[in-house]
């Protein structure tokens, strides 16, 4: 079995990449009061694609760096069906990236 790491890794590669193609990538920082936000997901202060970038990518490479736990209960797929919903289309890689990130981390078999 590969290691849980490299897949997640490659795996945040894949979204960051996929973010840049749909011109969906952002070079503003958002800052930090945007990013302190406690609510799930920062819906009060950032949009999907900006949680993506700067909250969930970051933060999941910093525990692969540090070979740290990685979670284990992750559901993040309803989340993006929901915020893209109006745009279901144009976003079906992104949407089965996410669903492929949920199943590694939550230890189900990811489909290929």
């Amino acid at each position: 079995m590969m290691n849980k790491y490299l897949l997640v890794a490659g795996l945040l590669g894949e979204l960051s990449a996929e973010l840049q193609r749909l011109d969906r990538w952002q070079l503003d920082h958002p800052g930090e009061e945007a990013l302190a936000s406690t609510l799930p997901f920062c819906v009060d202060t950032l949009n999907f694609d900006q949680w993506l970038q700067f909250v969930l990518i970051p933060r999941m490479e910093q525990l692969v760096l540090q070979q740290a736990p990685l979670p284990s209960s992750v559901s993040i797929y309803p989340m993006a069906s929901e915020s893209y919903k109006e745009e279901l289309a144009e976003v079906t890689d992104l949407l089965r990236l996410i669903a492929r990130f949920d199943l590694l981390l939550s230890g189900k078999v990811v489909e290929q």
